[in-house]
């Protein structure tokens, strides 16, 4: 490993719950960076607004198409139409971009990249620009991977429970606002969700093509291919909305191709350093809140088909689901020769 080199960083859209997420890690984990500079498209005069980055105060600068001319490394965290503005400028400035918000993770000609399963596009191709996935398809391309490799799959079934923070802080606060109302007899208001979110669940929340699936399902699944490419199984899931803040949990059913038991998963979880094996008590949302792995509970053998289980997985969906997955990114970058 060659010595890591210090980029120039600039993360756009550092109000985002997305781009707070990314700054604090990038503080925590003590990224080695030469300089950072943060961007909002709204910000017209400059001091306008301040921010703070390892104990300093630091300028949210306003957003051009100069303002990152200088950057080696740049994080977008804004909104899709911002992100796509500024994403497309990386081949032409010369910069890396990762982007955090999902915009450009439909174009075939875009990576998706999971840290620590394909890796290799990184190394290998060196592309200006990457998506970071959706948490799903983080969490879920780790757990295949690793069971693939040990024990072969030949079927994956999820049901996800999705938290309201996936709407960022207007789903945050319509939960918030919904649970008060609802305990104070007062009327709910229904901006993000068309039914009531607190206290209840909704099976879906975005508009359904002609089998029933909506388009972030369809994405997930999709991603989730191009991660683990070329390696196929039967894969479906089902994304359910739930009444909670943060945190995405999972309940997977999988077939597997080698016999094992229990105790045989466990151990597989164990080996990896992505994974935590916590107790069934110690693996719901609240538990699991500010999580840097993925957390892993409950196992179930299946004795109604030969050799399946159920896997009961937890995980921040800022955290490890988007932050440290960019962050783990940017390691490879530049910290990793070219291959």
């Amino acid at each position: 490993m060659r010595e890591t080199k210090k980029p120039r960083v600039a993360l756009i859209g550092s109000d985002s719950l997305r781009g707070k997420e990314i700054k604090n890690v990038l503080s925590q984990k003590k990224f080695p960076l030469k300089d950072i500079d943060f961007f909002d498209p709204d910000v017209e005069e400059e001091y306008s607004k301040l921010t703070q980055f390892r104990g300093e105060p630091k300028v949210v600068r306003h957003l051009d198409k100069e303002s990152l001319s200088s950057s080696d490394l740049v994080f977008l965290a804004a909104d899709k139409k911002v992100n796509q503005a500024f994403g497309a400028l990386a081949h032409k400035q010369k910069f890396q971009a990762i982007d955090l918000s999902e915009t450009f993770n439909a174009e075939e000609r875009v990576p998706v990249i999971v840290a620590g399963v394909n890796d290799e596009i990184t190394l290998k191709k060196r592309p200006g620009l990457i998506a970071n996935p959706h948490p799903v398809t983080v969490v879920l391309s780790h757990l295949f991977h690793v069971v693939l490799k040990e024990y072969g799959l030949l079927k994956a079934v999820s049901f996800i429970l999705q938290p309201v923070s996936a709407y960022e802080e207007s789903g945050i606060e319509e939960l918030a606002d919904q649970s008060y109302a609802f305990l104070s007899s007062s009327s709910l208001s229904k901006k993000v969700f068309k039914e009531q979110i607190a206290f209840n669940f909704l099976s879906h929340t975005e508009k359904a093509d002609k089998n029933g699936f909506s388009s972030v399902e369809r994405q997930i699944t999709s991603e989730i291919r191009r991660v683990l490419h070329p390696r196929r199984f039967l894969l479906s899931l089902s994304i359910i909305q739930a009444p909670v803040f943060h945190t995405y949990s999972l309940m997977s059913y999988l077939e597997l191709k080698r016999k094992t038991d229990i105790q045989g998963i466990k151990s597989l979880f164990r080996k990896h350093s992505f994974f935590k094996l916590s107790p069934p008590t110690l693996s719901s949302p609240i538990s699991v809140a500010g999580e840097e792995k993925i957390c892993i509970g409950q196992i179930k053998k299946e004795e109604s088909f030969p050799n399946s289980f159920w896997i009961w997985t937890v995980v921040d969906n800022l955290t490890r689901g988007s932050a440290l997955n960019a962050l783990e990114i940017a390691e490879k970058i530049f910290s990793e020769p070219p291959v």
